[in-house]
């Protein structure tokens, strides 16, 4: 026989447990956790390149020093991929080449059969520079860019960074493959490029990338392998009206040829969002960047950001993101 007391005190108990179950579940749901996170897409080069590499670095600091934002880092097959997706919306920010960006903005180069406007892009830091470096043979008589005509030069694969590259060294020049006596398009598969080189079939070719590099440092040292400059007049004249390159430096003894600092013709690689990405979540993600630069730093030395001004009216002609010109602005 059931009393009226064990049935209230039944019916207590029920409502005990709900209202216990129903707290626990709102706690939950304002308490900060990775799953309550919001997710921000980093755009990359493919895995195994200094873009990708960077992208990890900032993926963990960015996770680390803004406790509301998670990040992943998606690695692609270049900057076209790359702006292209954040300008659809796929990627939140992206690592791309100043070159690269400006072309996109001005509709030129790669980007000058595109049916796709990307004014909508907007810098919230440089990262890095990128120097383009003449690299020549000892023996090859070669100490300025002009000396390059008449020389074996491997020009890189048709697209390629380094044929970009050795392209507008040669439009700037008024060149032409056969002011060259060999005009090569080695592939750096299999290292191919690099035995042109040590064996003397090619005497030069241009050197993209951040230093120091353990593969150029290999050239030098097995191969005799020296630095040039590119820096002469018609180079710096390009760079004055040319936003989406700049002179850059490379240190003194960063390779044991090297006794001197090199100023030589670079871009930079930039963080670039769309106007769409919020102004608080800019503003958070280089917050985060800049109090932890001594941790980008330790990763790489060519990972030393620098304070931008806001002065500056823009970057490669591209504005700075609202949120980046807040940030700056308080310092």
């Amino acid at each position: 026989m059931i009393t009226c007391r064990k049935v209230k005190r039944t019916l207590l108990t029920a409502a005990f447990q709900r209202v216990t179950i129903l707290c626990i579940v709102l706690t939950a749901g304002l308490m900060p956790s990775g799953a309550n996170a919001f997710e921000i897409l980093i755009g990359t080069d493919e895995a195994g390149t200094f873009s990708h590499f960077t992208g990890r670095v900032l993926e963990r600091i960015i996770s680390r020093n803004a406790r509301e934002i998670t990040c992943r880092t998606m690695p692609a097959s270049g900057d076209v991929h790359n702006l292209t997706n954040l300008k659809e919306g796929s990627l939140d920010i992206a690592l791309v080449d100043s070159r690269m960006l400006n072309d996109a903005v001005q509709h030129s180069g790669y980007f000058e059969f595109l049916d796709i406007r990307y004014d909508d892009l907007r810098c919230l830091t440089p990262l890095y520079d990128v120097p383009l470096t003449l690299v020549v043979r000892a023996d090859a008589d070669i100490t300025t860019v002009d000396q390059l005509t008449g020389k074996r030069i491997n020009a890189g694969l048709p697209r390629s960074p380094r044929r970009l590259a050795t392209a507008t060294i040669m439009k700037l020049k008024k060149w032409a493959p056969l002011d060259f006596s060999l005009f090569a398009e080695i592939s750096p598969s299999l290292s191919q490029d690099t035995m042109a080189f040590c064996h003397g079939s090619i005497q030069a070719t241009v050197h993209i990338g951040v230093h120091p590099d353990s593969s150029l440092l290999q050239l030098i040292q097995r191969c005799g392998a020296k630095l040039v400059a590119i820096n002469d007049s018609d180079i710096q004249n390009m760079v004055t009206g040319n936003p989406a390159f700049l002179m850059t430096r490379i240190q003194a003894a960063t390779y044991p040829s090297q006794p001197e600092s090199l100023e030589t013709l670079g871009t930079r690689i930039l963080l670039v969002a769309s106007q769409d990405l919020d102004e608080q979540t800019a503003y958070t993600i280089i917050k985060a960047l800049y109090v932890d630069r001594q941790r980008l730093q330790t990763a790489h030395p060519a990972l030393a950001l620098r304070p931008v001004a806001t002065s500056a009216k823009d970057i490669a002609g591209v504005k700075l993101h609202p949120g980046a010109l807040r940030y700056f602005s308080q310092q």
